[in-house]
């Protein structure tokens, strides 16, 4: 026979509670509290795992500097990172080819073309801003007063960048890569204008002419592919019923490369440790070039920190009204893996995964938009290139006039388009601006000594301009399906008809069957994309 349960003496007056049902309730809520601990842990991990991976691989890169590897030594320890790079690059082709298929695929050309037209307004309103901004911080800090004698001797910099190329050339080297001659080609190499000398003597007269040539050079050509990735995706859905067969291999590749980028995404802390580590212990004398080219590194990363924690921010919040810090909190893992790999492309198959499935993010919205934002939104490279003009213009004593100001936005946001989503994709870049204004491009050596620390914020900046124009873009195509939702109720009344009497009600009210509603009257789920 079992024991009853006592009453404590200070509990008399409520018989009802017993010390075991106290003690029940307390253990419950100790369980319940481990539960949600638990759960927490588990659906934070892989944030938790990264955040870790990060701090672990600046302590461990500080101790191994001081052991003076050799550069094989290097080469061994930056290993693990090097396999990370190599693993979300390969998942970049397949991901962005088969993710803007099925995304346009997925959305009838009226939407479609609405949809794109508000990403392109965005994208380039928001590159705007972000170079006027650049430019403004740079005449108020002021970075490159001052710093005239600084050459790239004097720092013991390597001047390898070669700057020779015209700068229509560059920009008609982007067309040439929007229209790739080669698909199979453009996964792998990308046009670029090299130059043939050619001498003529005529009557005693020697002349020399630089005749551009074309020629390829190493590294996709993902630009070329986005746009005929959206082409074909439109074609397909133009083609109907034959193109649905496609159309759903497209989908099942998609879907299958999501599920390879949740598998990589276990290796994304490990990967990311030894790149933050292996980068401390090659870096050279970060002492002396701090010093040097400190105002240029403050005044690029406070205009990452302004852009991308204030201007972004309030742009999501005046179009969504809602925190968009909670929004950004969600996408914590694709932050440290762009400021780990400095690289767009590398972040995009973390953050389409992310900003599924923390944010919400509708599915034809984030793999419509993630990939072409990664290609052609740079504001966070438009920043750095806008103040390594002003930095060269005041380095050389040059006092920027109107003309060439406006020359500094245009240019930058335009280049900034076909900037590479690579690491240290946007310093070759700076060369068309200084070309197009008219400053020397032999300082160049000096940004790319330090574009390894400001090239990290630029990324992550780049990265949260495209999270952010997906999240608004879902919020407006979610409110545009409320409001068709909305207008169909109002024509549709419900209104169940009495049976058991012959009474008529209105003839405005509109009867239907709860059990069976005719299929023409049904609201279909919203298999398209409404904005």
């Amino acid at each position: 026979m079992e024991k009853p349960c006592q009453t404590n003496g200070h509990l008399d007056k409520y018989p009802d509670f017993t010390v075991c049902q106290i003690n029940e309730t307390s253990k419950a809520a100790k369980k319940s509290a481990g539960a949600k601990c638990t759960q927490f842990l588990k659906k934070n991990a892989i944030v938790i795992l990264t955040v870790s991976g990060v701090l672990v691989g600046v302590g461990l890169g500080t101790a191994v500097r001081n052991m003076n590897l050799t550069k094989a030594q290097m080469t061994y320890f930056a290993f693990p990172g090097e396999m990370l790079l190599r693993m979300l690059k390969m998942i970049i082709l397949p991901l962005v080819v088969c993710s803007l298929i099925s995304g346009a695929a997925s959305l009838d050309t009226r939407s479609l073309g609405k949809l794109g037209g508000i990403a392109v307004a965005y994208f380039l309103v928001t590159t705007l801003m972000a170079s006027g901004l650049a430019i403004a911080l740079g005449f108020i800090i002021k970075p490159g007063a001052g710093a005239g004698a600084l050459n790239s001797n004097a720092l013991g910099i390597e001047t390898t960048i070669s700057t020779n190329k015209e700068t229509v050339d560059s920009f008609l080297d982007l067309a040439r890569n929007l229209m790739p001659a080669n698909l199979v080609a453009a996964a792998f190499r990308s046009y670029a204008t090299d130059y043939v000398t050619y001498t003529r003597n005529i009557s005693g007269n020697i002349t020399t002419d630089r005749i551009p040539v074309g020629t390829e050079v190493e590294g996709m050509n993902i630009l070329g592919l986005v746009l005929f990735a959206l082409v074909l995706g439109v074609a397909l859905k133009k083609l109907g019923p034959e193109g649905e067969e496609l159309i759903r291999i497209f989908n099942a590749f998609n879907e299958a490369t999501m599920v390879i980028v949740s598998w990589i995404m276990w290796y994304v802390p490990i990967g990311i440790m030894f790149l933050v580590g292996s980068k401390i212990v090659e870096m050279g004398n970060i002492v002396l070039l701090v010093t040097s080219l400190g105002k240029y590194i403050l005044a690029s990363i406070l205009g990452h920190i302004i852009h991308g924690g204030i201007v972004l921010p309030l742009i999501y919040f005046a179009f969504t009204g809602k925190n968009p810090f909670t929004f950004l909190l969600g996408l914590i893992t694709p932050f440290a893996t762009a400021f780990a790999t400095s690289s767009s492309s590398a972040t995009l198959p973390t953050m389409i995964k992310c900003i599924e499935e923390n944010n919400g993010v509708d599915k034809r919205i984030s793999r419509f938009i993630l990939p072409i934002g990664a290609t052609v939104n740079m504001d966070g490279a438009a920043i750095f290139q806008c103040m390594a003009a002003v930095f060269i213009a005041q380095m050389n004593n040059e006092d920027l006039n109107a003309g060439q100001i406006f020359t500094i936005l245009v240019t930058a946001t335009a280049s900034s388009v076909g900037a590479a989503g690579i690491p240290a994709g946007g310093v070759l870049t700076i060369a068309i601006i200084l070309e197009a204004i008219g400053l020397p491009t032999n300082d160049l050596s000096l940004i790319l000594a330090v574009d390894w620390i400001v090239d990290r914020t630029t990324t992550v900046v780049n990265v949260e301009g495209d999270a952010l124009g997906a999240g608004i873009l879902h919020h407006l195509n979610q409110k545009e399906m409320a409001k068709n939702q909305q207008e169909l109720n109002d024509v549709y009344v419900e209104a169940v008809p009495n049976c058991k009497s012959e009474e008529e009600t209105s003839p405005l009210v509109m009867h239907r069957d709860q059990t069976s509603k005719p299929s023409s009257m049904t609201v279909p789920e919203s298999n398209e994309s409404v904005l």
